[in-house]
Protein backbone atom coordinates (compact mmCIF):
# COMPACT_ATOMS: atom_id res chain seq x y z
CA UNK A 1 0.00 0.00 0.00
CA UNK A 2 1.16 3.54 -0.76
CA UNK A 3 1.27 6.26 1.91
CA UNK A 4 2.19 9.93 1.72
CA UNK A 5 3.44 12.52 4.24
CA UNK A 6 5.04 15.95 4.13
CA UNK A 7 8.15 16.76 6.14
CA UNK A 8 10.89 19.39 5.95
CA UNK A 9 14.67 19.55 5.82
CA UNK A 10 16.92 22.50 6.74
CA UNK A 11 18.56 24.35 3.87
CA UNK A 12 20.71 27.29 4.89
CA UNK A 13 18.50 29.39 7.15
CA UNK A 14 15.33 28.10 5.49
CA UNK A 15 13.36 24.87 5.57
CA UNK A 16 12.44 23.09 2.35
CA UNK A 17 9.52 20.66 1.99
CA UNK A 18 10.21 16.96 1.55
CA UNK A 19 7.43 14.77 0.15
CA UNK A 20 7.59 11.23 1.56
CA UNK A 21 6.20 8.28 -0.39
CA UNK A 22 6.13 4.91 1.35
CA UNK A 23 5.48 1.72 -0.59
CA UNK A 24 4.80 -1.42 1.46
CA UNK A 25 4.56 -4.78 -0.33
CA UNK A 26 5.13 -8.50 0.35
CA UNK A 27 8.76 -9.54 0.14
CA UNK A 28 11.95 -9.74 2.13
CA UNK A 29 11.61 -7.73 5.38
CA UNK A 30 13.73 -4.69 4.66
CA UNK A 31 13.47 -0.92 4.43
CA UNK A 32 15.19 1.16 1.78
CA UNK A 33 15.35 4.97 1.87
CA UNK A 34 16.06 6.64 -1.46
CA UNK A 35 16.31 10.29 -2.45
CA UNK A 36 19.83 11.41 -1.34
CA UNK A 37 19.50 10.82 2.42
CA UNK A 38 22.53 11.42 4.64
CA UNK A 39 23.78 8.92 7.23
CA UNK A 40 21.48 10.21 9.98
CA UNK A 41 18.40 9.64 7.78
CA UNK A 42 19.56 6.20 6.66
CA UNK A 43 19.98 5.21 10.31
CA UNK A 44 16.38 6.26 10.99
CA UNK A 45 15.29 2.83 9.71
CA UNK A 46 16.30 1.22 12.99
CA UNK A 47 15.01 4.07 15.15
CA UNK A 48 11.60 3.98 13.48
CA UNK A 49 11.25 0.19 13.69
CA UNK A 50 12.16 0.14 17.39
CA UNK A 51 9.90 3.10 18.20
CA UNK A 52 6.91 1.46 16.52
CA UNK A 53 7.46 -1.86 18.29
CA UNK A 54 7.98 -0.26 21.71
CA UNK A 55 4.78 1.76 21.26
CA UNK A 56 2.81 -1.46 20.69
CA UNK A 57 2.45 -1.31 16.89
CA UNK A 58 3.07 -4.54 15.00
CA UNK A 59 5.65 -4.21 12.23
CA UNK A 60 4.78 -6.80 9.56
CA UNK A 61 7.65 -8.47 7.68
CA UNK A 62 7.26 -6.48 4.47
CA UNK A 63 9.52 -4.89 1.92
CA UNK A 64 9.33 -1.14 2.38
CA UNK A 65 10.66 1.62 0.13
CA UNK A 66 10.70 5.19 1.42
CA UNK A 67 11.17 7.80 -1.31
CA UNK A 68 12.18 11.37 -0.43
CA UNK A 69 11.25 13.95 -3.06
CA UNK A 70 12.65 15.99 -4.67
CA UNK A 71 15.13 13.23 -5.39
CA UNK A 72 17.99 15.58 -6.36
CA UNK A 73 17.93 17.53 -3.06
CA UNK A 74 20.42 16.39 -0.42
CA UNK A 75 18.55 15.73 2.84
CA UNK A 76 20.32 15.88 6.18
CA UNK A 77 19.62 15.71 9.89
CA UNK A 78 17.13 14.00 12.17
CA UNK A 79 13.99 15.77 10.92
CA UNK A 80 12.32 12.92 9.00
CA UNK A 81 11.96 10.18 11.66
CA UNK A 82 8.46 11.13 12.74
CA UNK A 83 7.10 11.55 9.22
CA UNK A 84 8.52 8.16 8.17
CA UNK A 85 6.94 6.48 11.22
CA UNK A 86 3.50 7.98 10.56
CA UNK A 87 3.66 7.16 6.85
CA UNK A 88 4.53 3.56 7.77
CA UNK A 89 1.48 3.40 10.05
CA UNK A 90 -0.65 4.50 7.11
CA UNK A 91 1.03 1.94 4.84
CA UNK A 92 0.42 -0.76 7.48
CA UNK A 93 -3.24 0.37 7.60
CA UNK A 94 -3.02 1.49 11.23
CA UNK A 95 -3.94 5.08 10.32
CA UNK A 96 -6.07 6.52 7.48
CA UNK A 97 -4.24 8.62 4.91
CA UNK A 98 -6.40 11.69 5.55
CA UNK A 99 -4.88 12.05 9.04
CA UNK A 100 -1.59 13.13 7.41
CA UNK A 101 -3.00 15.23 4.58
CA UNK A 102 -2.40 18.97 5.00
CA UNK A 103 0.01 18.49 7.90
CA UNK A 104 3.75 19.26 8.03
CA UNK A 105 5.59 16.79 10.26
CA UNK A 106 9.07 16.93 11.79
CA UNK A 107 10.80 15.28 14.74
CA UNK A 108 13.40 12.77 15.85
CA UNK A 109 12.25 9.50 17.40
CA UNK A 110 13.77 7.80 20.40
CA UNK A 111 13.74 4.02 20.58
CA UNK A 112 10.90 4.21 23.13
CA UNK A 113 8.79 6.42 20.87
CA UNK A 114 9.64 9.67 22.62
CA UNK A 115 10.17 12.76 20.48
CA UNK A 116 13.41 14.70 20.56
CA UNK A 117 13.80 18.27 19.30
CA UNK A 118 15.12 19.22 15.88
CA UNK A 119 16.77 22.32 14.43
CA UNK A 120 14.81 25.02 12.65
CA UNK A 121 11.40 25.04 14.32
CA UNK A 122 10.80 28.68 13.34
CA UNK A 123 11.72 28.10 9.69
CA UNK A 124 9.35 25.12 9.60
CA UNK A 125 6.54 27.23 11.02
CA UNK A 126 7.08 29.74 8.22
CA UNK A 127 7.15 26.94 5.63
CA UNK A 128 3.91 25.45 7.00
CA UNK A 129 2.27 28.87 6.88
CA UNK A 130 3.40 29.53 3.31
CA UNK A 131 2.13 26.12 2.15
CA UNK A 132 -1.22 26.61 3.89
CA UNK A 133 -0.84 23.53 6.12
CA UNK A 134 -3.60 23.05 8.65
CA UNK A 135 -1.11 21.91 11.33
CA UNK A 136 2.59 21.79 12.03
CA UNK A 137 3.43 18.72 14.15
CA UNK A 138 6.64 19.07 16.19
CA UNK A 139 8.26 17.73 19.35
CA UNK A 140 7.02 19.59 22.42
CA UNK A 141 10.47 21.15 22.97
CA UNK A 142 10.23 22.99 19.63
CA UNK A 143 6.79 24.57 19.92
CA UNK A 144 7.79 27.70 21.89
CA UNK A 145 10.18 28.70 19.13
CA UNK A 146 7.89 27.69 16.25
CA UNK A 147 4.89 29.52 17.73
CA UNK A 148 6.96 32.71 17.62
CA UNK A 149 6.20 32.91 13.90
CA UNK A 150 2.76 34.08 15.01
CA UNK A 151 0.70 32.44 12.26
CA UNK A 152 -0.53 28.92 11.63
CA UNK A 153 -1.38 26.06 13.97
CA UNK A 154 1.59 24.58 15.85
CA UNK A 155 1.02 21.36 17.82
CA UNK A 156 3.69 19.90 20.07
CA UNK A 157 3.68 16.32 21.39
CA UNK A 158 5.99 14.35 23.65
CA UNK A 159 5.80 10.89 22.09
CA UNK A 160 4.46 8.89 19.18
CA UNK A 161 1.45 7.49 21.03
CA UNK A 162 0.30 10.96 22.04
CA UNK A 163 0.55 12.07 18.41
CA UNK A 164 -1.44 9.06 17.14
CA UNK A 165 -4.19 9.82 19.69
CA UNK A 166 -4.21 13.42 18.45
CA UNK A 167 -4.48 12.40 14.79
CA UNK A 168 -7.27 9.90 15.43
CA UNK A 169 -9.22 12.31 17.63
CA UNK A 170 -8.96 10.15 20.76
CA UNK A 171 -7.12 12.88 22.71
CA UNK A 172 -6.62 16.05 20.63
CA UNK A 173 -3.68 18.26 21.61
CA UNK A 174 -4.34 21.99 21.76
CA UNK A 175 -2.32 24.24 19.47
CA UNK A 176 0.29 26.47 21.08
CA UNK A 177 -0.71 30.16 20.98
CA UNK A 178 1.80 32.76 19.74
CA UNK A 179 3.83 34.11 22.68
CA UNK A 180 4.00 37.77 23.59
CA UNK A 181 7.10 39.58 22.41
CA UNK A 182 8.39 41.63 25.36
CA UNK A 183 11.33 43.21 23.61
CA UNK A 184 14.86 43.53 24.93
CA UNK A 185 15.33 44.09 28.65
CA UNK A 186 18.27 46.32 29.59
CA UNK A 187 18.28 45.45 33.27
CA UNK A 188 21.41 43.79 34.62
CA UNK A 189 23.48 44.15 31.44
CA UNK A 190 26.92 45.66 31.03
CA UNK A 191 26.67 49.44 31.44
CA UNK A 192 28.76 52.21 29.92
CA UNK A 193 28.77 53.93 33.31
CA UNK A 194 31.17 51.20 34.47
CA UNK A 195 33.82 52.47 32.04
CA UNK A 196 35.96 55.18 33.65
CA UNK A 197 37.29 57.84 31.32
CA UNK A 198 37.49 57.16 27.56
CA UNK A 199 34.92 59.84 26.78
CA UNK A 200 36.17 60.11 23.21
CA UNK A 201 35.74 56.40 22.61
CA UNK A 202 32.27 56.46 24.19
CA UNK A 203 31.26 59.27 21.86
CA UNK A 204 32.51 57.27 18.88
CA UNK A 205 30.51 54.20 19.96
CA UNK A 206 27.38 56.33 20.35
CA UNK A 207 27.79 57.60 16.79
CA UNK A 208 28.43 54.08 15.53
CA UNK A 209 25.32 52.73 17.25
CA UNK A 210 23.18 55.60 15.99
CA UNK A 211 23.99 54.96 12.34
CA UNK A 212 24.99 51.30 12.29
CA UNK A 213 28.62 52.12 11.48
CA UNK A 214 31.67 49.88 11.92
CA UNK A 215 34.36 50.75 14.47
CA UNK A 216 38.06 50.01 14.97
CA UNK A 217 39.46 50.60 18.47
CA UNK A 218 43.23 51.13 18.60
CA UNK A 219 45.04 51.21 21.92
CA UNK A 220 47.52 49.49 24.24
CA UNK A 221 46.59 46.46 26.37
CA UNK A 222 44.37 47.27 29.33
CA UNK A 223 43.07 50.56 27.95
CA UNK A 224 39.46 49.28 27.92
CA UNK A 225 38.86 48.26 24.29
CA UNK A 226 37.14 44.97 25.10
CA UNK A 227 35.17 46.54 27.94
CA UNK A 228 33.87 49.23 25.60
CA UNK A 229 33.01 46.74 22.84
CA UNK A 230 30.95 44.54 25.15
CA UNK A 231 28.73 47.50 26.02
CA UNK A 232 27.73 48.30 22.44
CA UNK A 233 24.65 45.99 22.42
CA UNK A 234 23.32 47.86 25.47
CA UNK A 235 23.09 51.16 23.58
CA UNK A 236 21.53 49.71 20.43
CA UNK A 237 17.75 49.93 20.00
CA UNK A 238 15.79 46.82 21.05
CA UNK A 239 15.02 44.24 18.39
CA UNK A 240 11.70 44.63 16.63
CA UNK A 241 9.59 41.52 16.19
CA UNK A 242 10.62 41.22 12.54
CA UNK A 243 14.30 41.53 13.46
CA UNK A 244 13.85 38.98 16.26
CA UNK A 245 12.36 36.49 13.79
CA UNK A 246 15.30 36.98 11.40
CA UNK A 247 17.83 36.52 14.23
CA UNK A 248 16.02 33.48 15.64
CA UNK A 249 15.88 31.77 12.23
CA UNK A 250 19.67 31.86 11.96
CA UNK A 251 20.34 30.66 15.50
CA UNK A 252 17.62 28.02 15.37
CA UNK A 253 19.19 26.28 12.37
CA UNK A 254 22.69 26.55 13.84
CA UNK A 255 22.20 25.35 17.42
CA UNK A 256 21.91 21.79 18.61
CA UNK A 257 19.34 22.59 21.29
CA UNK A 258 15.89 24.17 20.80
CA UNK A 259 15.27 27.81 21.63
CA UNK A 260 12.85 28.84 24.37
CA UNK A 261 11.14 31.31 22.02
CA UNK A 262 12.12 34.29 19.92
CA UNK A 263 15.53 35.77 20.68
CA UNK A 264 14.83 39.25 22.06
CA UNK A 265 18.41 40.44 22.67
CA UNK A 266 20.81 41.63 20.02
CA UNK A 267 23.53 39.01 19.40
CA UNK A 268 27.09 39.66 20.49
CA UNK A 269 29.59 37.31 18.86
CA UNK A 270 33.29 37.35 19.74
CA UNK A 271 35.09 34.58 17.81
CA UNK A 272 38.69 33.76 18.69
CA UNK A 273 41.49 34.89 16.41
CA UNK A 274 42.14 31.26 15.44
CA UNK A 275 38.69 30.99 13.80
CA UNK A 276 38.84 29.63 10.26
CA UNK A 277 37.30 31.30 7.23
CA UNK A 278 34.51 28.70 7.19
CA UNK A 279 33.85 29.31 10.89
CA UNK A 280 33.61 33.05 10.36
CA UNK A 281 31.75 33.18 7.04
CA UNK A 282 29.99 29.80 6.99
CA UNK A 283 30.75 26.51 5.34
CA UNK A 284 30.40 22.76 5.26
CA UNK A 285 29.36 20.24 2.61
CA UNK A 286 25.88 21.71 2.94
CA UNK A 287 26.87 25.15 4.28
CA UNK A 288 25.77 26.36 7.67
CA UNK A 289 25.89 29.95 8.94
CA UNK A 290 29.16 31.28 10.33
CA UNK A 291 29.86 33.91 12.96
CA UNK A 292 28.99 36.81 10.66
CA UNK A 293 25.48 35.40 10.24
CA UNK A 294 25.11 34.52 13.92
CA UNK A 295 25.90 38.20 14.58
CA UNK A 296 23.10 39.30 12.20
CA UNK A 297 21.14 42.11 13.85
CA UNK A 298 23.81 42.56 16.52
CA UNK A 299 27.53 43.04 17.05
CA UNK A 300 30.53 41.08 15.73
CA UNK A 301 33.55 41.78 17.95
CA UNK A 302 36.96 40.85 16.56
CA UNK A 303 39.58 41.32 19.26
CA UNK A 304 43.27 41.34 18.31
CA UNK A 305 42.29 41.97 14.69
CA UNK A 306 45.79 41.50 13.15
CA UNK A 307 46.01 38.02 14.70
CA UNK A 308 43.24 36.71 12.43
CA UNK A 309 44.35 35.02 9.24
CA UNK A 310 44.57 37.43 6.33
CA UNK A 311 42.27 35.39 4.06
CA UNK A 312 39.73 35.18 6.89
CA UNK A 313 39.69 38.95 7.28
CA UNK A 314 39.45 39.52 3.54
CA UNK A 315 36.33 37.33 3.47
CA UNK A 316 34.61 40.04 5.55
CA UNK A 317 34.48 42.40 2.59
CA UNK A 318 31.25 41.04 1.09
CA UNK A 319 29.17 40.97 4.30
CA UNK A 320 30.43 44.41 5.34
CA UNK A 321 29.41 45.84 1.97
CA UNK A 322 26.22 43.92 1.19
CA UNK A 323 24.83 42.75 4.54
CA UNK A 324 24.79 39.14 3.36
CA UNK A 325 27.24 36.42 2.45
CA UNK A 326 27.09 33.83 -0.34
CA UNK A 327 28.70 30.46 0.33
CA UNK A 328 29.25 28.26 -2.71
CA UNK A 329 30.04 24.56 -2.46
CA UNK A 330 29.92 21.77 -5.03
CA UNK A 331 26.51 20.63 -3.77
CA UNK A 332 24.94 23.91 -2.76
CA UNK A 333 24.98 27.67 -3.14
CA UNK A 334 23.41 29.43 -0.17
CA UNK A 335 23.02 33.04 0.91
CA UNK A 336 22.99 33.89 4.62
CA UNK A 337 21.99 37.23 6.21
CA UNK A 338 24.95 39.10 7.71
CA UNK A 339 23.83 42.63 8.56
CA UNK A 340 25.96 43.10 11.66
CA UNK A 341 27.87 45.95 13.26
CA UNK A 342 31.61 45.29 13.31
CA UNK A 343 33.58 46.37 16.38
CA UNK A 344 37.26 45.49 16.02
CA UNK A 345 40.14 46.07 18.40
CA UNK A 346 43.91 45.98 17.97
CA UNK A 347 47.14 47.02 19.62
CA UNK A 348 49.29 49.68 17.95
CA UNK A 349 52.23 47.27 17.64
CA UNK A 350 53.12 43.64 18.47
CA UNK A 351 54.15 44.43 22.05
CA UNK A 352 51.20 46.81 22.41
CA UNK A 353 53.05 49.72 23.97
CA UNK A 354 53.68 52.04 21.02
CA UNK A 355 52.53 55.47 22.19
CA UNK A 356 52.05 54.29 25.78
CA UNK A 357 53.78 56.85 28.07
CA UNK A 358 54.21 54.27 30.84
CA UNK A 359 56.10 51.64 28.83
CA UNK A 360 58.80 51.71 26.23
CA UNK A 361 58.00 50.05 22.93
CA UNK A 362 60.82 47.76 21.78
CA UNK A 363 59.35 46.85 18.39
CA UNK A 364 61.53 47.88 15.41
CA UNK A 365 59.76 49.91 12.77
CA UNK A 366 59.77 47.12 10.12
CA UNK A 367 58.05 44.80 12.62
CA UNK A 368 55.41 47.44 13.39
CA UNK A 369 54.72 47.94 9.70
CA UNK A 370 54.52 44.20 9.10
CA UNK A 371 52.08 43.87 12.01
CA UNK A 372 49.81 46.61 10.69
CA UNK A 373 49.99 45.35 7.12
CA UNK A 374 48.03 42.25 8.19
CA UNK A 375 44.95 44.46 7.83
CA UNK A 376 44.52 45.46 4.21
CA UNK A 377 43.61 48.92 3.03
CA UNK A 378 40.33 47.77 1.41
CA UNK A 379 39.19 46.28 4.72
CA UNK A 380 40.11 49.42 6.65
CA UNK A 381 38.21 51.38 4.01
CA UNK A 382 35.02 49.61 5.09
CA UNK A 383 35.42 50.59 8.75
CA UNK A 384 33.85 54.01 9.32
CA UNK A 385 35.33 55.06 12.67
CA UNK A 386 38.98 54.54 13.59
CA UNK A 387 39.19 55.43 17.27
CA UNK A 388 42.24 55.80 19.50
CA UNK A 389 41.77 54.40 23.02
CA UNK A 390 44.59 55.80 25.17
CA UNK A 391 45.65 54.54 28.58
CA UNK A 392 43.32 56.18 31.14
CA UNK A 393 44.79 58.39 33.83
CA UNK A 394 44.62 57.37 37.49
CA UNK A 395 42.25 60.20 38.37
CA UNK A 396 39.87 58.95 35.68
CA UNK A 397 40.00 55.41 37.00
CA UNK A 398 39.27 56.60 40.54
CA UNK A 399 36.59 59.05 39.46
CA UNK A 400 32.93 58.56 38.79
CA UNK A 401 31.59 56.80 35.76
CA UNK A 402 30.03 58.71 32.93
CA UNK A 403 26.56 58.43 31.42
CA UNK A 404 24.65 55.19 31.71
CA UNK A 405 23.89 53.00 28.71
CA UNK A 406 20.19 53.88 29.10
CA UNK A 407 20.88 57.60 28.61
CA UNK A 408 23.04 56.98 25.55
CA UNK A 409 20.53 54.47 24.16
CA UNK A 410 17.79 57.09 24.31
CA UNK A 411 19.80 59.48 22.12
CA UNK A 412 20.59 56.61 19.76
CA UNK A 413 16.89 55.76 19.55
CA UNK A 414 15.97 59.36 18.70
CA UNK A 415 18.64 59.49 15.99
CA UNK A 416 17.40 56.21 14.50
CA UNK A 417 13.83 57.47 14.54
CA UNK A 418 14.96 60.43 12.42
CA UNK A 419 16.67 58.05 10.00
CA UNK A 420 13.62 55.79 9.81
CA UNK A 421 11.38 58.72 8.98
CA UNK A 422 13.76 59.76 6.23
CA UNK A 423 14.72 56.37 4.78
CA UNK A 424 11.75 54.09 5.42
CA UNK A 425 10.70 52.40 2.20
CA UNK A 426 13.92 53.16 0.33
CA UNK A 427 16.61 51.55 2.52
CA UNK A 428 16.45 48.33 4.56
CA UNK A 429 17.23 48.55 7.40
CA UNK A 430 16.50 52.30 7.52
CA UNK A 431 19.86 53.39 8.94
CA UNK A 432 22.50 55.67 7.48
CA UNK A 433 25.17 52.98 7.11
CA UNK A 434 22.88 51.02 4.75
CA UNK A 435 22.33 53.92 2.34
CA UNK A 436 23.32 53.36 -1.26
CA UNK A 437 24.87 55.88 -3.62
CA UNK A 438 21.57 57.44 -4.67
CA UNK A 439 20.27 57.76 -1.10
CA UNK A 440 23.57 59.26 0.04
CA UNK A 441 23.41 61.95 -2.65
CA UNK A 442 19.80 62.70 -1.82
CA UNK A 443 20.04 62.84 1.97
CA UNK A 444 23.65 63.89 2.61
CA UNK A 445 23.91 67.13 0.69
CA UNK A 446 26.69 69.40 1.99
CA UNK A 447 26.52 73.15 2.45
CA UNK A 448 28.84 75.51 0.62
CA UNK A 449 31.04 75.92 3.72
CA UNK A 450 31.55 72.15 4.03
CA UNK A 451 32.72 71.39 0.49
CA UNK A 452 36.23 72.92 0.88
CA UNK A 453 36.67 70.99 4.12
CA UNK A 454 35.80 67.72 2.39
CA UNK A 455 38.12 68.52 -0.54
CA UNK A 456 40.97 69.22 1.85
CA UNK A 457 40.42 65.94 3.70
CA UNK A 458 40.21 64.07 0.40
CA UNK A 459 43.65 65.34 -0.64
CA UNK A 460 45.52 65.27 2.67
CA UNK A 461 44.22 61.92 3.94
CA UNK A 462 44.23 60.22 0.55
CA UNK A 463 40.66 59.00 0.96
CA UNK A 464 39.19 56.62 -1.59
CA UNK A 465 35.78 57.18 -3.17
CA UNK A 466 34.33 54.58 -0.78
CA UNK A 467 35.89 56.27 2.25
CA UNK A 468 34.57 59.65 1.07
CA UNK A 469 31.09 58.17 0.81
CA UNK A 470 31.33 56.69 4.30
CA UNK A 471 32.58 59.96 5.79
CA UNK A 472 29.53 61.70 4.37
CA UNK A 473 27.16 59.11 5.83
CA UNK A 474 28.97 59.36 9.16
CA UNK A 475 28.47 63.14 9.14
CA UNK A 476 24.76 62.55 8.47
CA UNK A 477 24.60 60.37 11.60
CA UNK A 478 26.35 63.02 13.70
CA UNK A 479 23.83 65.57 12.44
CA UNK A 480 20.98 63.22 13.39
CA UNK A 481 22.36 62.92 16.92
CA UNK A 482 22.46 66.71 17.08
CA UNK A 483 18.86 66.93 15.84
CA UNK A 484 19.92 68.84 12.73
CA UNK A 485 18.26 68.49 9.32
CA UNK A 486 21.41 69.77 7.59
CA UNK A 487 25.00 68.51 7.70
CA UNK A 488 26.97 71.41 9.09
CA UNK A 489 30.72 71.97 8.90
CA UNK A 490 31.16 70.88 12.54
CA UNK A 491 29.44 67.57 11.84
CA UNK A 492 31.63 66.91 8.82
CA UNK A 493 34.79 67.88 10.71
CA UNK A 494 34.02 65.38 13.47
CA UNK A 495 33.38 62.65 10.88
CA UNK A 496 36.70 63.41 9.16
CA UNK A 497 38.71 63.22 12.37
CA UNK A 498 37.61 59.59 12.78
CA UNK A 499 39.35 58.91 9.48
CA UNK A 500 42.53 60.80 10.35
CA UNK A 501 43.67 57.77 12.34
CA UNK A 502 43.93 55.89 9.03
CA UNK A 503 47.39 57.26 8.50
CA UNK A 504 48.54 55.77 11.80
CA UNK A 505 47.03 52.32 11.27
CA UNK A 506 47.43 51.71 7.56
CA UNK A 507 50.89 50.73 6.45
Amino acid sequence: MLAFATAATPWGVDALPVELEVDCRPGLPQMQIVGLPDAAIRESRERVRSALRNCGFAVPPRSVVVSLAPADLRKEGNHLDLAIALALLVAFEKLPQETLDGRLISGELGLDGSLRPVRGGLAMAQLADERGCRELLLPAANVAEAAGWGRGCVVGVKNLLELVDHLTGVAPVAATPPPDFPGQSREGGADLAEVRGQEGAKRALEIAAAGGHNVLLLGPPGSGKTMLARRVPGILPPLSREEAIAVTRVHSLSRGEPLAGLIDERPFRAPHASTSTAGLIGGGTIPRPGEVSLAHGGVLFLDELPEFRRDTLEALRQPLEEGQVSVVRSRARLTFPARFQLVAAMNPCPCGHLGDPRHRCRCPQPLVERYRSRISGPLLDRIDLHVEVPVPKLRELRGRGGESSAAVAERVRQARDRQAARLLGSVSPPINAAMGVEETRRHCALGAESVPLLEQAYQRLGLSARALDRVTKLARTIADLAGSDQIEAAHLAEAIQYRALDRRVDC
